[in-house]
């Protein structure tokens, strides 16, 4: 069953760009090769790290959204964690997430349209008793 993820890397700051292009370009075919797809691919650049990870304190950013299978992401994250460049990275699983998101606008969407029509009924008595005492007074 194929499903929506992010898989969020950080590579050393010494790499050359020229190496992080190949990393992403295997980490790609990887996926492909098992039967996923990348989605999308976004280098974030170099970045301050929160604290020191490996002896760094910064590093090169990368995110990948892909849509695969579990076992497709397992090899993917075998990959990531034996590979020396890659320092840390993290696999979330974002269909879970879209569904919850999803209910929570619905949720919301509801909500909304409760309160409004109350204050639309409370709007229309007011706007008639308006010119109901417009008309007496001329």
């Amino acid at each position: 069953m194929s499903r929506t993820y992010e898989v969020m890397f950080i590579v050393r700051p010494d790499v050359a760009d020229e190496d992080v292009d190949k990393l992403i370009a295997g980490f790609s075919t990887t996926v492909t090769s098992g039967g996923g797809a990348v989605k999308s691919v976004e280098k974030m650049g170099r970045r301050k790290l929160a604290y020191l990870v490996r002896k760094f304190s910064d590093g090169n950013y990368i995110l990948l959204v892909l849509e695969a299978d579990g076992a497709v992401v397992l090899e993917l994250e075998r990959r990531l964690r034996v590979t020396e460049q890659v320092i840390k990275f993290i696999t979330v699983r974002m269909d879970e997430e879209e569904k919850r998101l999803a209910k929570v606008k619905a949720l919301r969407n509801a909500r909304r349209k409760t309160s409004e029509a109350p204050a639309a009924r409370a709007e229309a008595p007011a706007s008639a008793e308006a010119a109901a005492a417009a008309h007496t007074s001329a």
